[in-house]
């Protein structure tokens, strides 16, 4: 399996490339519009076939390149079930097993961040955490439908279920971090460590954070697979 972790500076997004040496079929995670040249260059360099772009959710941070690479590769443009994305090719219910050549890509619905999300189990080995896991964080709750309870059943009862060895990959880092484990992460993540459904709620409906720069562009946007409206 190839696998790449790319990066956005600007909104600090990491897009994940997935593909089968033997086919050459690939799938890019979280795609991010100001990046579809790099990304489509890379295909091609690697003679790769684009079978899917997966979102992990609508994303309120910066705008997904899905449209644009749909347009260049004939890809499918995947969002979770009950998304708000009338455009995409179609949506990915909770347990669906996605195969990009031998590679199985398994679906976890883990709400609460927004109320549609996945994460990504790949191949048993690692799993690609959107924004309800970030490496000793947590995505916020305090738009998009977003509810703090519900983001911690999502983190503490199914993504905390993998085997501790599962890698994890988030779709942001701040600080510099590229990769953990499900077990460090129920280690020392200080959102979750010692703190009860209750106190995690408190938590982080007190955290009185600005909103994300491009989120009356963003969200729009990509409920348009990454087209923004247009001024008349």
């Amino acid at each position: 399996m190839l696998f790449r972790q790319l990066f956005d500076q600007d909104t600090w997004t990491y897009t994940y490339l997935l593909a089968d040496f033997n086919t050459k079929e690939a799938a890019l995670i979280d795609p991010v519009v100001e990046k579809v040249e790099r990304d489509f260059k890379l295909l091609n360099e690697l003679g790769l076939r684009l079978k899917y772009c997966l979102e992990t959710h609508v994303h309120a941070d910066h705008i997904t390149g899905t449209g644009k690479l749909r347009e260049l590769t004939d890809c499918e443009g995947i969002v979770p079930e009950n998304a708000q994305v009338s455009c995409a090719s179609r949506s990915i219910a909770d347990r669906e097993i996605l195969k990009v050549g031998a590679i199985g890509i398994q679906a976890i619905a883990t709400l609460g961040h927004t109320d549609s999300h996945m994460a990504y189990f790949i191949n048993g080995d690692r799993v690609l955490t959107g924004d309800a896991l970030l490496i000793r964080g947590c995505g916020r709750t305090d738009f998009q439908s977003g509810e703090a309870g519900t983001l911690y059943d999502s983190v503490t009862q199914r993504l905390f279920s993998l085997p501790e060895e599962t890698l994890v990959y988030p779709a942001h880092d701040y600080r510099g971090h590229l990769v953990s484990t499900i077990g460090e992460e129920k280690q020392w993540n200080p959102r979750f460590v010692g703190r009860t459904r209750s106190q995690f709620i408190e938590f982080m409906n007190n955290l009185n954070l600005p909103d994300p720069k491009k989120i009356m562009e963003a969200v729009p946007a990509n409920e348009r697979c990454g087209n923004a409206l247009i001024a008349k």
